[in-house]
């Protein structure tokens, strides 16, 4: 059994298959309005899910370097919300719910790890493209923003933050695209090497995972 799992584990072509069809189904579970609830309480689950995953299929490897910058952006996304959602100095006033499981100080615990999935999703990206590091912070960048105005649309629908008077500020997406390019900088100032098959594919299916939903529920 430990050999089949761990061959599992390590078929990434099986992996991304597996991947694809869980967002399937949990489009399908989230539009349905029998299963909705349910699969609000599991999205926690999926964004762990996704997240080991990624970090498991991480190469060549772990030392110091690469695992305090990612501490540090895990670290430093919670405090960032934690300031934003008690001050709404950063992105503007807003709350969490529930969708995104255990809070400390009314900042889920998860919010982190989002920040570090799609810094290294979104940097293993732009590491496969030959461009000049400044470019490839502000690529960076610019991708997670055009994530997150997708998802933003969709947030308050899954229960994971509302914003004020139900309207996202603008200096949100201002805040987000420097703070997503301050990590994308350290990535790049320590030489962080972000090579993982399993990054477009859980980058793209969470992507299309919220245009979907933004589109039809």
């Amino acid at each position: 059994m430990k050999e089949k799992i761990l061959f599992m584990l390590n078929d990434t072509d099986g992996l991304r298959r597996f991947l694809i069809i869980f967002y399937i189904i949990g489009v399908a579970g989230m539009l349905l309005p029998v299963t909705s609830g349910l699969f609000i309480f599991l999205t926690p689950v999926a964004l762990l899910m996704s997240f080991g995953l990624l970090m498991m299929h991480h190469q060549p490897g772990y030392n110091a370097k690469n695992t305090a910058v990612f501490s540090f952006i895990f670290i430093s996304g919670i405090v960032v919300e934690l300031i934003g959602v008690h001050t709404g100095l950063i992105f503007g006033n807003y709350i969490y719910g529930k969708g995104l499981g255990l809070k400390i100080f009314d900042t889920p615990i998860l919010i982190g790890m989002n920040w570090l999935l799609l810094i290294y999703t979104t940097g293993s990206i732009m590491q496969k493209v030959n461009i000049t590091p400044v470019i490839r912070i502000a690529a960076g960048a610019t991708m997670m923003l055009i994530y997150d105005l997708v998802l933003e649309q969709v947030a308050p629908k899954m229960d994971m933050w509302s914003w004020e008077n139900s309207e996202v500020p603008v200096n949100n997406y201002i805040a987000w695209w420097l703070i997503a390019a301050f990590f994308h900088s350290l990535i790049v100032l320590f030489g962080i090497k972000l090579k993982n098959p399993l990054s477009i594919t859980i980058l793209v299916t969470q992507f299309l995972f919220f245009v979907v939903l933004y589109l039809f529920l």
